[in-house]
């Protein structure tokens, strides 16, 4: 009787054991839940939560409801959330290596952008590894394009304008065009937009797709300035604390999140650029001038850049163009 009180006992206590070792992880998102950025990254936490039977659970917590946008990176450096998904730009001011994929105009096609980023990927994870963050994946936007509460055809056009700022090229941008910057962040932009806090950005058309933006504005461009990535990083300390077999399913569920993200970002481009023309938007690219002066003011951004980013950043761009 003894002997089966013991066994029955050591079962109870296993399976406690078992019961502890569960973990459920918040993943905090920027992106209203209908983004395709944040359908990939429920998907990636179905992924893993299946793939584990459970033993780590990922919930997702889209339209900055858990934590805003600006406060995500920070947020998973020091462990407020285990894992989390931002936007790499908006912190080129903490490093130069974060707005690799913003560089005005040196890639303006997928193709052209996942050759770059092939190049890069290493240096973005070094960084944020040295921030005490696990690199899993990487999505990029859609090409992005030029917002307006009016047609332009001159850089002179947007002067004054108040435009909405997100990155340190955004700001640029806006302070090289006389615009007028104004930091907003995404699930903040139709409060903004209608409120006249701001009147013209530069983003997707997946961006004003989802925000309805033709509600406010009237005009979108096709510039195709850059495409912008959103990663998907872990604590450090968190991930080191993760058995292996936890590990490689989520490298496996990283994996497949980054080619599913590449594809419908692709698909979406199409899609949502009927979808503004469909909902009375003029949607068009900008003539040759406008196009000209664009790119003279990516000359300058681009030089600036790379004399912050150093020796990594020019090692990426040379390698990009051959040289």
């Amino acid at each position: 009787m003894k002997t089966i009180k013991t066994l029955l006992a050591a079962t109870a206590l296993a399976g406690t054991g078992v019961a502890a070792q569960a973990e459920k992880w918040d993943m905090p998102m920027a992106y209203s839940a209908t983004n395709f950025h944040s359908e990939i990254g429920a998907e990636f936490a179905k992924c893993v939560t299946d793939g584990t039977s459970g033993a780590l659970e990922i919930v997702t917590h889209p339209s900055g409801s858990l934590f805003g946008g600006a406060e995500i990176k920070r947020a998973v450096m020091t462990g407020q959330a285990n894992i989390g998904e931002r936007l790499m730009s908006a912190h080129q001011n903490e490093n130069p290596l974060y707005g690799v994929d913003s560089i005005p105009f040196l890639v303006s096609s997928f193709d052209e952008h996942e050759k770059l980023w092939a190049i890069a990927e290493p240096y973005v994870e070094k960084a944020l590894d040295e921030d005490n963050l696990h690199y899993l994946y990487s999505v990029p936007w859609p090409p992005q394009g030029l917002y307006m509460n009016k047609p332009i055809s001159d850089i002179s056009d947007l002067k004054g304008v108040k435009f909405r700022s997100y990155s340190t090229a955004t700001a640029k941008m806006a302070e090289l065009t006389g615009a007028l910057p104004v930091q907003v962040e995404a699930a903040e932009l139709s409060q903004a937009l209608a409120t006249g806090v701001a009147e013209s950005f530069i983003s997707s058309g997946a961006t004003g797709y989802d925000r309805k933006v033709w509600e406010h504005l009237s005009n979108f461009y096709e510039v195709d300035a850059w495409l912008p990535r959103n990663a998907v990083f872990v604590n450090k300390d968190a991930w080191a604390d993760l058995p292996d077999e936890t590990k490689a399913v989520m490298n496996d569920c990283a994996t497949k999140a980054a080619a599913d993200g590449l594809a419908r970002s692709k698909d979406y481009t199409q899609f949502t650029l009927d979808g503004l023309k469909e909902n009375g938007m003029t949607v068009e690219r900008v003539n040759d001038t406008l196009m000209g002066q664009l790119k003279a003011m990516g000359e300058v951004m681009t030089a600036e850049w790379l004399e912050q980013a150093g020796d990594d950043g020019k090692a990426i761009v040379d390698a990009y163009k051959g040289e």
